[in-house]
C-alpha cells in the first residue's frame, strides 16, 4: 500500500506531465527561429550559413544507431584530400532543451572544424518527447563508439576524440566526458570505449541541483518529473557530480547570461585541484544561442579551434 507522500508525488507528476501536454507544441529550435527571437534586441546580428569549401568533404544522414524502431543519423565532415591521413575528431551535440533542435544546428560549426583539420560528426539523438533521460546519453555514447568502429573509413584518430555541445547539448557533452566507463551508461558492446579526450561546453549548465541552477519544466520533461519529485535523476544527470581526476581537458565558452553558468565555477575548481587543463571565455553582452549568429560565431570558432589544437595537435 502506497504512503500518502508517495501518492502525493504521483499526483504532482501526473499534473506536471498534463500541463506539458496542454501547452502548445514546442517551437522548433533552429538558426532561423533563433535569429527571429534575437534580432529585436541585437539588430546587428546575421545568422550563420553553411560553408562551401573545396577543403572539406561531407557525407550526411548516415545511420549510426537503430533502437526501439527509431533510426538515428549522423553527418560527417572531414578535410578533403589525402585519404591516408587520420585526423582528430569532434562529436558535436545540438541544443534545444532536450526537447527540440536538430543536428543541422551544428552543421556550420562542423564544416568549419573540418576546414581546420578535424573530422566533425553531428549526431541526432532521442529527444524528450520520444524518450526521456538517459536515452540521449546512451545514444551519444553509442555515436562515439560508432566513430571508433568507423575510424578507418572516416579517417578518424580514435585516440583523439573531443565532444562539443551547445546549451542542452553542452550539458550532454560534459556528462559524456565525465562518465567515461561509468556503469550507469553501459549497454551493448562493452568492448567499445566511450572515452573522449576533450570537452567543449558552449553555454551549458553542469548541474541541475546547484544553487545557481534555474532549470524547470523543460528539464523536468526530460528527467521524468520536476526536481521535487525526481531529485535523484536531477542529481544523476548533473556532470558536476562526476568531475574528477579523470575528467578530460575542458573548454567553457559562455554567454553573458548567468543562468547558463550553473555549476561551472565549482567544476573549474575541481579541475584546477587536479591540474587538469581548462579554459573559460565569457563573450561580453551576448545572449544565449550566440554561437548561431555573427559576430559571435567567429569568437566561438576561434576559442574552440585554439583549444582543440592545443590538446590534439601541439
Amino acid at each position: 500500500m502506497r504512503s500518502k507522500s508517495a501518492n502525493f508525488n504521483i499526483i504532482i507528476l501526473l499534473l506536471f506531465f498534463g500541463s506539458i501536454t496542454a501547452q502548445n507544441e514546442v517551437k522548433p529550435y533552429t538558426i532561423q527561429t533563433t535569429y527571429e527571437k534575437l534580432q529585436k534586441d541585437y539588430p546587428f546580428i546575421v545568422p550563420i550559413e553553411p560553408l562551401t569549401s573545396y577543403k572539406i568533404e561531407s557525407k550526411e544522414n548516415v545511420v549510426y544507431r537503430e533502437i526501439d524502431n527509431i533510426t538515428l543519423k549522423a553527418d560527417i565532415y572531414k578535410p578533403a584530400g589525402n585519404s591516408s591521413v587520420k585526423y582528430p575528431a569532434v562529436l558535436l551535440i545540438h541544443g534545444g532543451g532536450w526537447i527540440t533542435g536538430s543536428k543541422e544546428n551544428e552543421r556550420v560549426m562542423a564544416q568549419h572544424l573540418a576546414a581546420n583539420g578535424y573530422v566533425a560528426v553531428t549526431a541526432a539523438y532521442r529527444l524528450s518527447p520520444v524518450a526521456t533521460y538517459p536515452a540521449a546519453v546512451l545514444d551519444l555514447k553509442a555515436a562515439i563508439c560508432w566513430m571508433r568502429k568507423n575510424a578507418d573509413k572516416y579517417q578518424i584518430d580514435a585516440e583523439k576524440i573531443a565532444v562539443l555541445g551547445a546549451s542542452a547539448g553542452a550539458q550532454l557533452a560534459t556528462l559524456i566526458g565525465v562518465t567515461i566507463g561509468n556503469q550507469l551508461y553501459k549497454e551493448g558492446d562493452s568492448s567499445c570505449s566511450d572515452a573522449v579526450q576533450a570537452i567543449v561546453n558552449i553555454d551549458g549548465i553542469v548541474s541541475f541541483i546547484h544553487p545557481e541552477a534555474q532549470e524547470g519544466t523543460v528539464a523536468g520533461k526530460w528527467l521524468g518529473g520536476l526536481k521535487g519529485v525526481n531529485l535523484e535523476k536531477w542529481k544523476e544527470a548533473s556532470p558536476l557530480e562526476y568531475a574528477s581526476a579523470e575528467t578530460p581537458p575542458t573548454l567553457f565558452i559562455n554567454s553573458a547570461q548567468p543562468r547558463f553558468h550553473a555549476g561551472r565555477d565549482d567544476m573549474i575548481k575541481i579541475l584546477d585541484s587536479y591540474g587538469i587543463y581548462n579554459e573559460t571565455h565569457t563573450i561580453p553582452d551576448s545572449p544565449h544561442s550566440f554561437w548561431l549568429m555573427h559576430p559571435w560565431f567567429e569568437k566561438t570558432l576561434e576559442y574552440t579551434v585554439r583549444f582543440l589544437d592545443k590538446n590534439f595537435k601541439n
